[in-house]
């Protein structure tokens, strides 16, 4: 970030009301709504004061009903309004697959792009506190096998704030997932407007020994990771996706090709996560720059325990990278 810009230090949460806040006031036929979003403020907290601030036409609360959300929002696109529909956690999007899977991402290819679907559909993900197997999941690889969908996962309040804003305004439908526990992490945010093209990593911080690719919270345990490993002489270069979809391969292959090996992490499970799909495209594309073989650090492909002390082993840990790291570099 310049210098020369002038910067605030807020919580994702706050970077993302923010986020809401503008892009209601600029375009009156922005729409808000989900389960408690109204006058509750959302459970996690990330609509207070929408309310208040453009009634109930714009937010409101809907029954706990995630077909019947999702299916409005896709009457509300192509009917010309661009709607921002919440699901209270991400986990519940199953419930609503068919009008995600089949509906947000096709319907404007299969009626020749004579409609938009500017549907920005919130997801709050991750393990957090002892919610149990069905509230604190990450499914977003799911839908990178969704064509049509476009797929943002912030970690940070900078990037938070400037992705949404972007899908807000993109006529395509955007599943918009926010790790719940980044909610109160804190960063610098530009005080003026500003936007963050979907479709764009970010190096979060360079090195030249090894890549680490990482996701919403894991690349803060990454980027902690890192500073432990420099200390061991090992300079890690952590670069984050920031969208799974589409994915930007240019400034993965560039770290790949510096550093020749590679570490993957998210907190998705390890089979089938958004990791086997990075990592194969790695494998076809630079499988001669790499001198070690991907690795790759992941969840258990087991249903996330409940208990606050076990659901700790589903989460990639600093010594766990630190040690593939370690190994990457003996290879």
């Amino acid at each position: 970030m310049s210098t020369s810009v002038k910067v605030k230090t807020i919580t994702m949460r706050e970077a993302i009301v923010e986020a809401l806040h503008e892009e209601m006031e600029r375009d009156e036929k922005t729409v808000l709504f989900g389960e408690d979003v109204g006058k509750f403020g959302g459970i996690n907290a990330i609509t207070r004061g929408l309310y208040e601030k453009f009634g109930g036409k714009r937010v409101f609360d809907t029954p706990i009903a995630e077909t019947t959300i999702v299916g409005a929002a896709l009457g509300m696109a192509i009917t010309g309004l661009r709607p921002i529909p919440e699901l209270q956690f991400g986990d519940f999007v199953g419930i609503a697959f068919d009008e995600v899977f089949n509906k947000l991402g096709k319907w404007r290819f299969m009626h020749g792009g004579q409609m938009e679907v500017p549907v920005t559909l919130r997801l709050p993900v991750g393990i957090a506190g002892g919610a149990g197997p069905e509230h604190s999941q990450s499914p977003q690889a799911l839908f990178m096998h969704a064509p049509g969908v476009k797929i943002a996962i912030p970690s940070t309040p900078y990037d938070a704030k400037g992705m949404l804003k972007s899908a807000i305004r993109d006529n395509n439908a955007v599943l918009f997932f926010e790790h719940k526990m980044l909610y109160a992490v804190k960063g610098e945010v530009p005080e003026e407007e500003y936007l963050i093209p979907l479709g764009k990593a970010d190096v979060k911080r360079e090195g030249k020994d090894v890549t680490i690719i990482a996701t919403a919270l894991q690349v803060q345990t990454s980027l902690k990771a890192a500073e432990k490993l420099a200390k061991l002489g090992v300079e890690a270069e952590v670069v984050d996706p920031r969208t799974l979809a589409p994915l930007d391969m240019e400034t993965i292959l560039s770290s790949v090709r510096k550093t020749g090996r590679v570490l993957i992490v998210h907190e998705e499970p390890k089979t089938g996560g958004c990791g086997a799909e990075i990592a194969a495209q790695i494998s076809e594309q630079a499988l001669f720059d790499l001198q070690a073989p991907i690795k790759r650090l992941g969840s258990p492909d087991v249903p996330i325990a409940q208990s606050i002390y076990l659901e700790q082993f589903y989460i990639p840990s600093e010594e766990q990278i630190i040690e593939a790291v370690k190994e990457l570099m003996e290879y």
